[in-house]
C-alpha cells in the first residue's frame, strides 16, 4: 500500500515524466539481497533491456519470509476454495513456509539445481502454489501447463522449456468430474525428452 492517496498520485505521475525513479520508489517495496545498479539499462539498436542491473533477489522469501520477518506468521497467506463450496483451505505464512521448505529440499534431492528447468502440470490446488514457490527459493524456473493440456500439448511445452523434471498430480476434479493428470505426463514422456524425474 501507500502511506497516502498524494503518495499515490504522485508516483502515477512519475511512471510517466520519470519512469526510472517510480520504478526504483515501487522495487523499495520487496526486499533486495543485494540492490541493484541500474533501474534500467536500454539499448535500443541492440535490443537489449535489462532492468534492475546486478540486483539480487528471491521471489520465494518475498512471497513469505519477509511477511514472517514482519510479524504476520500466523496471518492467512493463501485461501483456497475448491469446486465444492463446502471445501476449502487457509494457509498462514508460518505454514506455507514449513511446506515450501520441504518442497525445495525434495527438489534438491532430485538434483534440481538453480537454472534446471521445472513443469508443473496440475490443477489450481494449494500444493501448485507450493511447488511454484519451491522452484523460485532454489532458483529453478518453472513452466505451469494448463491441466487440461493434451499429452502432446504437454510434451511440446516440456521439450521447449527443455525441463528435467515434471510436478504433477494422479488426478484432480473439474466440474464435480474426477479427471486423470499423471496418464497424460506417461503418454506425454514417451516422446523425445530431457526429463529425469516425475
Amino acid at each position: 500500500g501507500y502511506d497516502s492517496l498524494e503518495e499515490y498520485l504522485k508516483l502515477k505521475t512519475d511512471v510517466f515524466t520519470d519512469s526510472e525513479a517510480y520504478w526504483a520508489k515501487v522495487a523499495e517495496r520487496i526486499d533486495w539481497f543485494e540492490k541493484w545498479t541500474d533501474v534500467n539499462k536500454t539499448n535500443y539498436h541492440d535490443a537489449h533491456i535489462e532492468w534492475f542491473t546486478s540486483g539480487k533477489l528471491n521471489a520465494s522469501y518475498n512471497c513469505i519470509d519477509r511477511h514472517i520477518k514482519n510479524g504476520l506468521g500466523e496471518k492467512t497467506a493463501l485461501i483456497w476454495q475448491s469446486n465444492d463450496v463446502n471445501v476449502s483451505k487457509d494457509v498462514t505464512y508460518n505454514e506455507l513456509l514449513v511446506h515450501v521448505s520441504q518442497f525445495a529440499n525434495a527438489l534438491k534431492k532430485a538434483n534440481i539445481q538453480k537454472g534446471d528447468r521445472v513443469c508443473i502440470y496440475m490443477q489450481m490446488i494449494p500444493e501448485a502454489i507450493v511447488a511454484m514457490l519451491a522452484c523460485a527459493r532454489i532458483g529453478a524456473p518453472h513452466s505451469v501447463v494448463f491441466g487440461g493440456f493434451s499429452a502432446d500439448a504437454l510434451l511440446s511445452r516440456i521439450q521447449d522449456a527443455d525441463a528435467k523434471l515434471v510436478i504433477t498430480a494422479d488426478g484432480g476434479f473439474r466440474k464435480g468430474a474426477p479427471f486423470a493428470l499423471k496418464p497424460a505426463v506417461d503418454d506425454a514422456l514417451k516422446g523425445k525428452h530431457n526429463v529425469a524425474h516425475v
